[in-house]
């Protein structure tokens, strides 16, 4: 006999029991009709690209955080994709000539990190995400915290916040603090304020030339709170006269009084002169996402606007902004933290349960005619008695059996149960599939 190999899949890799997926199934439906509902367009790209495509940008903890591979026989370099945004740049210049601009649109997929796996962090993941390309409106902007809005309002997680800064106004004003020559260095910094004590990250300011006035200046100017007409008030009696930060409190001011107009409700959307978004590519407006409820989780839907997508492909100027919903992180954080339910085993609703076997054929076309109604419909077909049969139904999560005897093939009808309420009710066939309906 040949030796049995443990099934096991690689560490940091996911797969969900059916109850989980569906539950997955639905976040994942719910965000690609909300993107749709925005016009944005779906893409597609591979999972794979060139290596000096993908790292074209080179150095850094990219390189080492890739599945990086040739093919035998071949001198093809190849590497999984790490994230959905340097795909979209390639593709936007690849395509330049063949898309309208300003060009939106959505893409839910897998990336891989080859970086170590541990609670909450894996090394491949979905994200879901949304860009337009081609606009420096910042009336786009505003767009984004609209759409993060009804996706998390259809989530149904509870309350959440939208941060929302602009990273001229922290760039501005720390050119006028004289930090020019540091203002990267200082902006990433400032993105780690909520995840370090003080202490520390005073010690990393000073570590990179900045002296007490300065740090201090710093942390007065991030700790700057109130309503959102407060913090905007109070940017602007700050007496600044850099254009860069002036620049960047007209954007705020235009992308908040935008999201009033559209509807957005305010208690959902704060400004928040901490968020800046370590990365560097960004440069306007930035987002972060958070539920009220469970802080600890972290960031659930981050992104913000820059200048050049596709800089590394193409001269054009191609500046943006976009979005990404981490779905796999916020799906298992939820999970861990009791919020998200997986009783449902089926994607249908609906079982129809012959009671023995001579009603099969009846229940047959009964279960046909609910599933030409649309109505997604399971039938049992194994033989047990109806005890065992019922207890099928309540562990695979089914609303509804459909329950049919002797008595209701001769009488033309079926027995419906409500397996929440156990309510019994005797029904023409027609009956119930637009009761089902």
């Amino acid at each position: 006999m040949s030796n049995i190999v443990t099934p096991r899949k690689p560490s940091g890799f996911n797969e969900y029991l059916p109850g989980e997926q569906i539950e997955f199934n639905r976040l994942l439906d719910i965000i690609k009709r909300v993107y749709e509902k925005y016009g944005f367009a779906p893409l597609d790209t591979p999972d794979i690209e060139l290596s000096e495509v993908l790292l074209a940008k080179g150095g850094g903890e990219t390189e080492q955080e890739v599945y990086r591979f040739k093919r035998e026989g071949s001198d093809t370099d190849l590497t999984l994709r790490y994230d959905l945004t340097v795909p979209l740049a390639r593709y936007v210049a690849e395509h330049e000539s063949d898309l309208v601009f300003p060009f939106r649109r959505y893409h839910i997929g897998k990336v891989h990190r080859a970086e170590r796996a541990q609670a909450g962090r894996f090394r491949e993941f979905y994200q879901c995400d949304i860009d337009i390309i081609g606009s420096n409106s910042p009336l786009v902007d505003a767009e984004f915290p609209v759409i993060i809005n009804e996706i998390f309002s259809d989530f149904n997680f509870g309350e959440f916040t939208v941060r929302l800064n602009n990273r001229r106004i922290l760039s501005g004003f720390f050119e006028e603090l004289g930090l020019t020559e540091s203002v990267r260095d200082v902006l990433r910094i400032v993105d780690k304020m909520e995840k370090l004590s003080r202490e520390d990250i005073a010690e990393q300011f000073r570590l990179i030339g900045l002296n007490d006035e300065q740090v201090n200046r710093v942390f007065d100017f991030t700790s700057i709170d109130g309503s959102n007409d407060d913090i905007l008030k109070r940017l602007n009696e700050l007496g600044v006269e850099n254009e860069t930060f002036k620049t960047g409190v007209a954007e705020i001011t235009t992308v908040i009084k935008s999201l009033r107009t559209m509807g957005m409700p305010e208690s959902r959307f704060k400004l928040d002169l901490k968020i800046a978004r370590g990365l560097d590519y960004y440069t306007g407006t930035v987002y972060e996402t958070i539920l009220n409820d469970y802080p600890q989780v972290g960031s659930v839907c981050s992104g913000g606007r820059y200048d050049n997508l596709a800089s590394y492909y193409t001269k054009t100027d191609l500046p943006g902004v976009g979005i990404s919903i981490g779905l796999t992180r916020l799906f298992y954080a939820l999970k861990q933290e009791g919020v998200i339910k997986a009783d449902k085993q089926s994607p249908a609703g609906v079982i129809v349960l012959p009671i023995a076997e001579e009603q099969t054929e009846y229940a047959t076309q009964v279960a046909a005619k609910l599933r030409a109604a649309d109505v997604p419909t399971v039938l049992y077909t194994e033989v047990n008695d109806l005890g065992k049969k019922l207890r099928y139904a309540s562990r695979m999560g089914f609303n509804y059996a459909v329950v049919i005897g002797q008595n209701e093939v001769q009488g033309g009808n079926v027995s419906l149960k409500n397996l929440q309420t156990r309510e019994d009710q005797t029904l023409a066939v027609d009956d119930i599939v637009a009761k089902l309906r």
